[in-house]
């Protein structure tokens, strides 16, 4: 037995501007939801900045 066959498959890592043609159908649904969930997780992360940049403005407003 080949030690790799124990081994879990790394999974396939997205870079934008990739060509998608190589992805299979699954590849392709995955890498949506990945990009889902890195959206949403960049929406948070913007939302708090706005909302620490506007409490900072109003605590130094003249």
């Amino acid at each position: 037995m080949d030690l790799d066959d124990l081994e879990p498959k790394k999974a396939k890592r997205y870079e934008l501007g990739q060509d998608l043609s190589k992805l299979s159908v699954g590849e392709l649904k995955a890498v949506i939801e990945a990009l889902k969930d890195e959206i949403a997780r960049v929406e948070a992360t913007l939302a708090s900045k706005q909302s620490s940049k506007s409490a900072a403005e109003a605590a130094f407003k003249r």
